[in-house]
């Protein structure tokens, strides 16, 4: 079976741990995207080690704040601990086609965040989920910066580029 390029996969899920004795996993949803596991039949799994594995999607049923999920590539728990905490992924052809100003946060991560001024506050590392609103953390020589997710701070967005220009209010990250 063919392995796509990192770049070309939607991260959706992530694997939290086994569930019962035939290698099912709980997997939490990482997409906004209503109904997104009910009709998967094949995903890439990407191991916390980086190690992948593209496998067909058997099952899928709610295991309250998860899912219970089925792969074929899984028999055991012991299986599926292998890629505790790693990723489900889907081609970027089978994602919805987001409106203008929303981005799929795979397509975030990684990238360099910077002010008005060019001056580069670090990397963006993680998108951290509030009860009222998300942030960014970014970090550059083991100093952590949270930034609100929010339209007035952010200025632009370039996805093809890896680069996200903020504008920060004045003293704000200053310790």
């Amino acid at each position: 079976m063919a392995t796509l390029d990192q770049a070309e996969l939607v991260t959706i899920g992530r694997i939290e741990r086994s569930f019962g004795v035939r290698g099912e996993a709980r997997v939490r949803s990482l997409s906004d995207v209503p109904g997104r596991f009910d009709h998967l039949h094949e995903v890439t799994l990407v191991a916390p080690n980086g190690k992948s594995l593209v496998t067909r999607v058997t099952h899928v049923r709610s295991g309250g704040p998860t899912l219970i999920v089925g792969f074929d590539a899984f028999t055991t728990p012991e299986q599926v601990a292998e890629f505790r905490g790693g990723l489900v992924q889907v081609p970027r052809g089978d994602s919805p086609a987001l409106p203008t100003d929303h981005y799929y946060q795979c397509d975030l991560i990684g990238m360099v965040v910077q002010d008005e001024a060019g001056t580069v506050l670090g990397r963006l590392e993680d998108v951290l989920a509030f009860a009222e609103n998300q942030a960014f953390l970014v970090r550059q020589d083991g100093k952590e910066l949270l930034i609100p997710a929010a339209k007035q701070l952010v200025i632009a967005v370039d996805v093809a580029g890896r680069v996200m220009t903020v504008r920060l209010p004045e003293g704000f990250g200053d310790l």
